[in-house]
């Protein structure tokens, strides 16, 4: 079981309607660009995100079966599209709809790209309650806040 005890957990930062945030990964997953927006809203140095696992951002609420489709559909040579809720380096958090996709150079994959927009409350809480439906039927851990 992972423990958040840090009170930031819980806070949400709210992406901006006008903002586009722009990553590219190698073929290992690991970032080779971040966009402003991208550093800013996650709460990182773009020099603490260049050569660092693209999941650094993964929030604990994500279900496993998420990625795997997400990996599944790239190994398919098609786009992802989906709803993510994402790691703040200080451990808050923040939604967005994530495009992901392959670039090809002459018919070669050389570099993924993902690019991500802000999503609204509806769908925050739907797709909050679905990931924790299907982490709970996956056996993952699943949130519990207490108070003491």
């Amino acid at each position: 079981m992972i423990e958040y005890n840090e009170s930031e957990f819980l806070i949400e930062t709210e992406v901006p309607e006008s903002e586009l945030i722009i990553s590219r990964t190698d073929l290992n997953g690991l970032i080779t660009y971040a966009n402003e927006t991208f550093c800013h809203i996650s709460g990182y140095e773009e020099e603490e995100l260049l050569g660092k696992p693209h999941n650094i951002v993964r929030h604990p609420d994500m279900p496993s079966l998420v990625f795997a489709e997400l990996w599944k559909t790239l190994e398919e040579k098609k786009q992802w599209r989906g709803v993510v809720k994402n790691l703040r380096k200080d451990k808050g958090f923040y939604w967005i709809k994530a495009i992901v996709s392959g670039v090809y150079k002459n018919g070669k994959l050389i570099e993924y790209k993902s690019l991500r927009t802000p999503v609204n409350y509806e769908t925050k809480l739907k797709y909050q309650r679905l990931y924790d439906t299907m982490r709970s039927e996956s056996n993952e851990n699943i949130r519990k806040i207490i108070y003491q």
